[in-house]
């Protein structure tokens, strides 16, 4: 009898261990919302899509973003969770504009993942951009992607966000306009607050020097000369070639500061300092946000920083 109660009580644990591991699996396979509907699974090609997405798409989106913040999105290899994430991905949202195009890295991944724009939607984030081009001898006519340093684009970036998450999951599209209208509302007034900030720094002064010349954009929007050591992040860059080219622009100019973009390796911007005796007054963000927690985390907080790293730097 005792043995028929301990084979029954074992019987029942183990039904019991296999509903919860049962449960456990499926809470974990899935997102709900607060609401307990499940989340729509999205995947951004880098951290400044990623952060402007989950703006637009609040607690409904789950989001995987592919370069890890600090890294270099004009190339990247993805890793065999990037292409699972992908294939079972809602969306897929890339900036274009040629910054994905470094060794075909995002076409060949959309292929792998069988994504093709339409039954599997894939969403350009600068559709509605007016591009610049690169000038570079080996360059010439490519489109120059840093298109979201200008906070003007960035308001279009939300709008395409929004377009795409209303596409995908049309029952949340309040939400989706909710949101996205108070993030550009923010948005508008940091623009606003560029020009007035850089309106106080004197014409002649504002010449902006980096390592990339990722900053046509920016300049373009808020009255500066862009100069730079290379033109786009590749192989090819700090050669003696450039880095004589740019120490040559600096002297002619007498450029008071040079930045630093925290994604860059920083000794050829060290090695232009040193050669031409301009210190340089601080670090901005390009291709990646800051860390978690730390500086620049936010697709505003980056353009926050910026803005007051350039004010400061050239007003000396």
């Amino acid at each position: 009898m005792i043995k028929r109660k301990l084979v029954l009580l074992c019987s029942t644990l183990l039904i019991f261990f296999m509903m919860a591991a049962c449960t456990n699996q499926e809470e974990t396979s899935t997102s709900p919302t607060d609401g307990g509907e499940e989340k729509v699974q999205v995947v951004t090609t880098y951290s400044i899509v990623y952060d402007i997405v989950k703006n637009v798409g609040g607690d409904l989106v789950d989001i995987h973003s592919l370069a890890p913040i600090g890294s270099n999105p004009h190339e990247y290899d993805p890793l065999p969770k990037d292409v699972q994430k992908t294939t079972d991905a809602d969306a897929v949202f890339y900036n274009g504009l040629n910054l994905e195009a470094g060794n075909s890295w995002f076409d060949r991944l959309m292929e792998t993942a069988g994504k093709d724009g339409q039954d599997a939607p894939v969403f350009l984030m600068s559709n509605g951009v007016e591009p610049m081009y690169l000038t570079t001898e080996g360059n010439e006519g490519e489109e120059d992607p840093h298109a979201w340093l200008d906070i003007q684009n960035g308001i279009k970036y939300a709008e395409n966000a929004r377009d795409g998450l209303i596409k995908v999951d049309p029952d949340n599209e309040d939400v989706y306009r909710k949101n996205t209208d108070e993030y550009i509302a923010k948005l508008k007034e940091l623009h606003q607050n560029a020009i007035e900030q850089f309106n106080e720094i004197a014409e002649e002064e504002r010449v902006l020097v980096t390592s990339e010349g990722a900053f046509k954009y920016f300049s373009s929007a808020y009255g500066f000369q862009a100069e730079y050591i290379w033109e786009i992040n590749q192989e090819n860059q700090g050669t003696p070639d450039q880095i004589t080219r740019i120490v040559d622009i600096i002297n002619v100019k007498e450029i008071k500061g040079l930045f630093l973009e925290t994604s860059i390796d920083p000794r050829s911007m060290e090695t232009v300092s040193a050669e031409t005796d301009v210190p340089i007054m601080g670090k901005v963000f390009t291709d990646s946000l800051g860390a978690p927690r730390e500086d620049g985390d936010t697709y505003i907080k980056m353009m926050e920083w910026n803005i007051a790293q350039i004010k400061a730097g050239l007003s000396q």
